[in-house]
């Protein structure tokens, strides 16, 4: 009995370490989240998994340090959403020094119930643009301005005319503003050097949430980090157009292999795995489907080079079609800087595939030269002994055989122990002439 009750005491005291309300010692909990990036389908599983993280643990609140150049607009609302019915304060900080909220981190930093910025980061240029990095017709970009702008009124009516005015700015006219200037204008409450400055700033500050009006106590809080997981890291990856890029001509490459070289399935696989992961990528980058059309024909056209006998030239047409659909593919006019692919990138891939393609036509071509090694044509040219005296017809050992042999006409009587060569194969026949010494 004793021992049951100590079982349960130790249950206990574990429960209340584990989901205990404050941290050591009464002190408040402050959980840190880090969005480095696009805004993507991967920040948005973050954010909501940190949310839940920050409720269980009833934190006093949730640092975002966002660093972002933009990203969706449907993510970012879904994101919004999250965020203005959160329980949990939210501080949006951006940092480090040289980050930015640009885009959608804009609204995204306008949302926290306070928010922050480093020296030297800036925050703006938060027009909409199209899915492929285009600029919208004049309809549906107002549209999607309008929208915007009733948005950031929301968001900022607690800050002033002026810093609504200047949020307006960043979607009208695609203004980007300092931290100095944000914190003059009201945009942002505060300018922090680092986590622990901006905890002191918030000590004592009044945020207004869905659940009411909170007064921040954050003087000595535990500040604890909620990293990304291993699938939301993966995935958030996956928005990196380089790696979407490496990806799509692995996948692409290797499938093409499996398809000329059937029966194996280690290329089909690594293809299939690459080319799903690609996609995952392409369904969130702005993708020209034009350029994903020129980089099959390149890999078509290495494949064929291998097959026909044009010596390297498919090749060469292939290198220069793959650079024409790698720099298509993301790097179409009006696309983000962020959502390009490294061109010194696209130029080293095509010739590392240019020149594994070559290898492979080089073995093609060397092959098709290498004398046969199986069948009646792998005997012409080789060398035997007459196993007996022959005038017209007798017997040859050839590579440990008896074979009947027949002798070329006006070849001299061999005499048995002599050398010859075949000549010809005949059936089950050999024809032989005497091999002459030099």
């Amino acid at each position: 009995m004793k021992l049951f009750r100590i079982l349960i005491l130790s249950l206990m005291i574990l429960l209340v370490i584990v989901l205990g309300v404050k941290a050591d010692d009464g002190k408040p909990l402050v959980l840190v989240m880090n969005i480095d990036g696009p805004i993507a389908p991967a920040a948005q599983e973050y954010l909501v998994r940190s949310l839940k993280i920050a409720e269980q643990r009833n934190a006093e609140l949730l640092i975002l340090q966002l660093n972002t150049p933009g990203g969706s607009i449907d993510t970012m609302n879904d994101m919004l959403q999250s965020m203005r019915t959160s329980t949990v304060p939210i501080v949006v900080y951006v940092a480090p020094r040289g980050a930015m909220a640009g885009s959608a981190g804009t609204m995204i930093t306008l949302a926290g119930h306070a928010s922050a910025m480093a020296p030297e980061t800036i925050i703006g240029a938060a027009s909409p643009v199209g899915g492929q990095g285009e600029d919208l017709g004049a309809t549906l970009k107002a549209k999607e301005m309008e929208a915007l702008k009733a948005t950031v009124r929301t968001l900022t009516e607690r800050r002033g005319e002026q810093a609504i005015q200047l949020a307006e700015a960043t979607i009208e006219k695609a203004r980007a503003v300092s931290a100095s200037e944000a914190l003059q204008a009201g945009l942002v409450d505060f300018i922090a050097e680092d986590t622990q400055d901006l905890l002191i700033m918030l000590d004592g500050f009044t945020v207004q949430t869905v659940g009411g009006t909170l007064r921040l106590q954050t003087a000595d809080a535990l500040v604890e980090s909620i990293p990304m997981t291993l699938i939301e890291t993966l995935l958030q990856m996956l928005t990196n157009p380089n790696i979407v890029f490496v990806l799509l001509s692995i996948g692409v490459q290797a499938i093409f292999i499996e398809l000329s070289s059937p029966g194996g399935w280690v290329a089909g696989f690594i293809g299939v795995c690459c080319l799903a992961l690609a996609g995952y990528g392409m369904g969130v980058l702005p993708v020209n489907w034009f350029g994903l059309i020129f980089l099959l024909i390149a890999f078509v056209l290495f494949i064929v080079d291998i097959k026909a006998p044009t010596h390297g030239a498919l090749t060469a047409a292939g290198i220069g079609s793959f650079i024409i659909g790698a720099l298509v593919l993301f790097n179409s006019p009006g696309t983000p800087q962020f959502q390009k692919v490294s061109l010194p990138l696209v130029i080293v891939i095509a010739m590392i595939t240019g020149v594994m393609f070559a290898v492979i036509i080089g073995f093609a071509l060397r092959a098709q030269k290498t004398p046969v090694q199986t069948g009646h044509e792998s005997m012409i040219g080789r060398i035997g002994i007459t196993a007996s005296n022959i005038t017209l017809s007798g017997q040859v050992q050839m590579g440990g055989e008896l074979w009947t042999a027949d002798v070329v006409d006006g070849t001299p009587a061999l005499k048995k122990g002599e050398r010859v060569e075949v000549v010809a194969v005949l059936g089950v026949r050999l024809l032989v002439r005497k091999v002459v010494k030099e």
